[in-house]
């Protein structure tokens, strides 16, 4: 781990069970208050165009129950409860849902819980779509968190991950690995509230699986009719499923 002033060391980058939450936790708490500014100007404003692609693709009827996990500020949460839909939206940084919660244009009827993406507060098959945008790798368990996204989910409920994935061809992956390692920790001098921590977003995102691989994850979890949409040449993409009638695998305590 490296570390970190004003704020202790960073988590582990690697998306694996021994990743430590609580590391996670505080370094979210720390970039909350300029989170969505350092996202806008790290992507040149094309964060909002993905949040509305993975809220469409998780297509919840008006009047039926999402869950947005590692929600942040509320961004998906936001765009699904503009659809129509009531929102849980669930994170388990305080102060990222404290952000989003002061955010001007919140419908009513986003509801913020704070909690571990791993271990639900919900009942099993209580909810109509699952969506998490740009904190699957975030999460201490990758797998376990899939497993669990498919317990809360209704037969027929959607699943929609947003996340950085890793551009299909070779030559482009590596030039964009290259931009992310030089050009994120230089941005977020400028404008982060907390510099050090964006370090920990460009490994996470070198250290992420490429598309293909997390589809296979999401299947071995219990969920059917995998897709994937790429987006930004393959360096984010959309994953859709659903779930299906027979109950998936649980998750190990």
């Amino acid at each position: 781990m490296t570390a970190a002033p004003c704020g202790g060391p960073l988590p582990d980058p690697r998306a694996h069970p021994d990743k430590d939450a609580a590391l996670v936790q505080a370094m979210f708490d720390r970039v909350a208050p300029r989170y969505d500014l350092v996202n806008t100007v790290l992507s040149a404003g094309r964060d909002a165009h993905w949040r509305r692609v993975a809220a469409r693709a998780a297509a919840v009827a008006p009047g039926r129950v999402a869950l947005d996990v590692a929600t942040g500020t509320g961004k998906v949460a936001q765009e699904l409860a503009r659809a129509g839909a009531h929102v849980c939206a669930l994170d388990f940084s305080v102060a990222m849902l404290a952000t989003g919660q002061r955010r001007d244009g919140v419908p009513a009827s986003v509801r913020w819980c704070a909690g571990d993406g791993t271990r639900l507060p919900l009942e099993d098959a209580s909810v109509d779509a699952v969506t998490i945008g740009f904190g699957l790798r975030n999460l201490a368990d990758l797998d376990a968190a899939l497993v669990e996204f498919a317990r809360v989910a209704r037969p027929g409920a959607r699943l929609v991950i947003l996340e950085f994935s890793q551009p299909p061809r070779a030559a482009l992956r590596r030039g964009y690995h290259a931009l992310l390692r030089a050009a994120v920790p230089r941005v977020a001098r400028a404008v982060a509230s907390d510099p050090r921590a964006y370090t920990y977003l460009a490994e996470s995102i070198a250290a992420w699986p490429d598309a293909t691989e997390l589809a296979d994850r999401v299947a071995a979890a219990g969920w059917a009719r995998v897709g994937v949409k790429r987006l930004a040449a393959g360096a984010v993409a959309v994953h859709r499923a659903v779930r299906p009638a027979k109950s998936p695998p649980r998750m190990q305590s």
